[in-house]
C-alpha cells in the first residue's frame, strides 16, 4: 500500500454544513475502504488547512479517484501528497550516488 497525506480545506458549502462533517468523515472512510484503502489518521488542524488525513491506497489511481470523489461533493478542497516512508527515503538518497 502507498501512503498519502491529504490536506483538506472546507469550501463555503462545507463550512455552512460543518455540523455534518463527522458524518461525511465516516462516509469518506467507508468509501476509501470500498476502494481498497484505509485511513491511518485524521486530524482537525489550525492554520492554512482545516483537516489532515493520513491514508493508504493500493495505487495512485485509487488515491486520485478518492480525492476527486470527495471534491466533487462540494464540501472540501483537497491537496494530496504521496508519502515515502523512511526506508524508501533512505534508499532514494542512497541511489543518488
Amino acid at each position: 500500500m502507498t501512503t498519502y497525506i491529504v490536506l483538506l480545506r472546507w469550501t463555503e458549502q462545507g463550512m455552512k454544513n460543518v455540523r455534518e462533517s463527522p458524518r461525511r468523515l465516516d462516509a469518506a472512510k467507508a468509501l476509501l475502504q470500498e476502494m481498497g484503502g484505509s485511513f491511518r489518521g485524521f486530524y482537525l488542524t489550525m492554520g492554512e488547512y482545516d483537516m489532515v488525513s493520513i491514508c493508504e491506497a493500493p495505487d495512485d489511481a485509487v488515491a486520485a479517484r478518492f480525492a476527486l470523489t470527495l471534491a466533487a461533493q462540494g464540501n472540501v478542497h483537497t491537496r494530496t501528497l504521496k508519502a515515502f516512508p523512511e526506508d524508501a527515503y533512505r534508499e532514494i538518497i542512497r541511489s543518488l550516488g
